[in-house]
């Protein structure tokens, strides 16, 4: 069926039609606006991981403290959880295209702000946890508007997975770029290319995306709706742990990878290289569930995936060398393949009205649990050898995710929802 959204001058335009169900990710591409949000996505995220590692930079400079330069990093944890929960009710309240053009200029202000000379070290860390406040509601409005944008079938999905894959392979390119642009720019420069990627990637989305109404505009703004939804029914419980618990697992070898490193004598380019095979593998599962499968197939390989990704993880337990950990890590990051199957049950049994609310929670809880797996591995390793960290986290991970998959398939299929067709 085909759904009405208001243009910028306000008159009623039909939105084009979305991808067909058996779309990939090159069909996914000839939708214009999705396009726009994917080029739009780029230019942010980039800026925001050239910010980070400018802003530690300065930081540094300014206070000679390790600690307040680590600080910078960390200080964007927090603000995420809290954002995420307190602005959740704002994905559904407020137009989608408003909210994400409003989220780009105020990170556009904080980043200008922070080029400033006279700004203080204690300024600049307000200014970097206001940009962290406001991005977990950005991600969730986002996320709710491909579904307007593509339609919330498997176009939908892929549309998710390449922004993930944007993600993971910014963060790589960012911190090359941002070290890159640091040997011919003082830091405040390369803050101020970050304020201008925010500034492109507003116009983009104010020029290039259609006006469309709240979701629920007389909905109220607490996030405890959306939480309601997401814990309230058995499935949908079941489906957002198995985004938010096993990442907080799979984190643990990246966040101990430099002691890990240190220990079996490895040099800072093998480090480099361990450092970049999670990510990489993560990347090609989703390229190869997302272009050499069916949505049927995607579907079908959820729980043997999920309860196998930690498993590779387990090589920990002989203390590997480099080399054989190299292929642990790219097979754990090539069973998140399973991930795109997930988000299309995902989507499929939460609600449109309070689809924002529940993006943005899912994208909150994510990052909270990754952070707290990251924090509470780093307190194991004070007492225990690192590989015996990795290797309870790999067995905990995979009994977890196992008591997750006999949670989701107690609750059963939802009433009308069917098995995903075929390509």
């Amino acid at each position: 069926m085909t759904t009405t959204s208001l243009d910028p001058d306000g008159a009623g335009t039909p939105d084009p039609p979305a991808p067909p169900p058996g779309a990939g990710y090159r069909e996914v591409f000839r939708v214009r606006e999705f396009r726009t949000v994917f080029a739009a996505h780029l230019l942010s995220l980039l800026g925001v991981v050239v910010a980070e590692i400018a802003l530690t930079v300065l930081v540094y400079r300014a206070t000679g403290s390790p600690l307040m330069s680590a600080l910078t990093f960390a200080l964007g944890f927090l603000p995420y959880a809290l954002g995420g929960t307190l602005l959740a009710g704002l994905a559904d309240r407020l137009p989608a295209r408003r909210l994400l053009v409003t989220c780009d200029l105020l990170c556009a202000a904080c980043a200008a702000a922070m080029v400033r000379p006279a700004t203080p070290v204690a300024a600049l860390l307000v200014l970097r946890c206001a940009m962290a406040f406001v991005a977990p509601l950005f991600q969730g409005a986002r996320s709710a508007s491909l579904a307007d944008i593509l339609g919330s079938g498997e176009a939908f999905v892929l549309g998710r997975s390449l922004l993930r894959m944007v993600s993971q392979s910014a963060q790589l390119v960012g911190f090359g770029l941002g070290g890159l642009l640091l040997t011919v720019l003082a830091p405040r420069g390369a803050i101020a290319l970050t304020a201008a990627g925010f500034l492109a990637s507003a116009l983009l989305l104010r020029l290039g995306t259609r006006a469309r109404p709240a979701r629920a505009p007389a909905a109220g703004a607490a996030p405890a709706g959306g939480l309601r939804v997401l814990f309230g029914d058995r499935r949908l419980r079941a489906l957002t742990l198995l985004f938010w618990l096993p990442p907080a697992f799979v984190v643990v070898p990246e966040a101990l990878l430099t002691p890990y490193a240190h220990d079996i004598g490895a040099g800072t380019v093998a480090l480099g290289i361990l450092m970049c095979a999670l990510p990489v593998g993560t990347v090609a599962g989703e390229v190869w569930a997302g272009s050499a499968l069916t949505a049927r197939t995607r579907s079908r390989i959820v729980a043997p995936l999920a309860a196998l990704a930690p498993l590779p993880l387990l090589l920990y337990a002989v203390r590997p060398a480099a080399p054989v950990l190299l292929g642990a890590l790219l097979l754990t990051g090539l069973a998140h393949a399973y991930t795109l199957g997930l988000d299309r049950m995902f989507v499929d049994a939460v609600p449109d009205g309070v689809r924002g609310r529940a993006m943005t929670l899912l994208s909150t809880g994510m990052m909270t649990c990754q952070g707290v797996g990251m924090a509470l591995a780093g307190l194991a390793a004070e007492f225990l050898p690192v590989h015996a960290v990795v290797t309870g986290a790999a067995l905990l991970g995979t009994a977890v995710v196992l008591l997750l998959l006999g949670a989701l398939r107690a609750a059963g299929r939802p009433r009308g929802e069917t098995e995903p067709a075929t390509k």
